[in-house]
């Protein structure tokens, strides 16, 4: 009999429910709500089998990192803002200590140890490599309905990037007016959006500006509001899910790392519609996906012309009137788990509390807390 990746999940839940939480309670007394997601999101995602230990060598030898890592995942969980903050409940907290790796204060290192190890793992990238092994674990094999897509804005403590002083022109030299005959114009500048269809992954995804700058959106109430720092583009699966994301500068519009972020999920699982709002209504858009071998569901965008804009306009009020949804009105529903992850992501798994400078280093943040996020989504779906 083939044992499915959701009967594996739910024979890891009745033992951590069934076995290993009374065996922690006998050793480190009543756990709470907080201390038993902990446990259970490490217990899933083992981030000991990525973080290598000292293997010894000349000079001091280095603090175990993997009581560091799952203390970071912890400082997720909990939703702490800084690592003094992580640090001040370790040397309070006993199971919460212990759980990380650590017996007694004395053994907990220095703040600037922390931050040293943190930057490491900001530049090997090791939550983003934790979240796709996650992925690649329990989503590769399962047939999703819908990814939905959407971004969200970060804001960071750090100074913006002023934009680089444009140069003058020069003044054309020669008679003004009309073109010579046979001379052509200058063809005009190919788009982001134009230059992805023939770039890689990779090519595409260093091509996106990463620098904290100024951002701008209209909120819900149709009122423009600014932010200085990033932009979180995220895609979600069917049960609230992460599967992938992309951190670039907050001015660059969410339709720039649609195809991409598309590419980046059909290589990690299997999905048949991609739902979208209307800032991704373009046609190169429309083309990527269905040649990836998803179905676009995208929201039609104001831009369109008199004549698509009326012919929309009859059709809702024959739906109105006939109290009528199609098929694809009903998928496009779903989007809304997108705005509920990114919700999620900032209310309970710091998010909203970013206190590190750096495109690296905020994406090493915001990671730790997709990564529990997604574990703790995982485990809500098996019980």
């Amino acid at each position: 009999m083939q044992i499915t990746v959701s009967g594996l999940l739910n024979q890891f839940h009745r033992i951590m429910q069934g076995v290993l939480f009374p065996a922690l309670q006998e050793q480190l007394g009543p756990l709470s709500d907080k201390h038993q997601q902990l446990v259970l999101v490490l217990s899933l995602i083992q981030i000991e089998a990525m973080v290598a230990s000292w293997s010894g060598g000349v000079g001091r030898p280095a603090k175990d990192r993997r009581a560091m890592a799952r203390s970071f995942v912890a400082k997720a969980v909990f939703n702490m803002s800084t690592t003094r903050q992580l640090l001040d409940r370790l040397s309070v907290d006993v199971s919460l200590r212990r759980i990380c790796g650590w017996e007694s204060q004395r053994e907990i290192p220095h703040e600037s140890q922390f931050s040293r190890t943190f930057a490491d793992f900001a530049a090997s990238e090791l939550p983003q490599r934790l979240h796709a092994a996650l992925i690649a674990e329990t989503q590769q094999e399962r047939l999703i309905g819908h990814i939905s897509r959407d971004s969200t804005e970060i804001e960071a403590r750090e100074k913006p990037l002023r934009k680089p002083v444009a140069e003058v022109p020069l003044k054309p030299v020669g008679k003004r007016g009309r073109p010579k005959s046979g001379e052509q114009p200058l063809p005009p500048e190919p788009t982001r959006l134009e230059r992805q269809a023939g770039m890689t992954l990779e090519q595409m995804l260093d091509d996106l500006p990463r620098a904290c700058n100024v951002g701008s959106k209209n909120n819900s109430k149709g009122y423009k509001e600014t932010w200085v720092g990033y932009k979180l583009h995220l895609d979600v699966a069917d049960g609230q899910i992460p599967i992938s994301c992309i951190l670039t500068s907050a001015s660059l519009h969410d339709s720039q790392a649609a195809i991409p972020l598309a590419r980046l999920t059909a290589q990690r699982v299997t999905h048949l519609y991609d739902l979208m709002d209307s800032a991704y209504d373009a046609q190169s858009i429309h083309e990527q996906v269905r040649g990836l071998g998803q179905i676009p569901i995208i929201a039609a965008h104001p831009r369109r012309d008199a004549a698509q804009k009326a012919e929309l306009q009859a059709e809702a009020k024959r739906r109105k009137l006939l109290n009528f949804n199609d098929a694809e009105d009903v998928r496009y529903r779903e989007r809304t788990t997108v705005e509920r992850v990114n919700a999620r992501l900032k209310d309970e798994f710091g998010g909203r509390t970013v206190r590190v400078r750096g495109n690296a280093k905020v994406m090493c943040h915001l990671m730790f807390g997709i990564v529990a996020l997604a574990a703790d989504q995982i485990l809500r779906l098996i019980t």
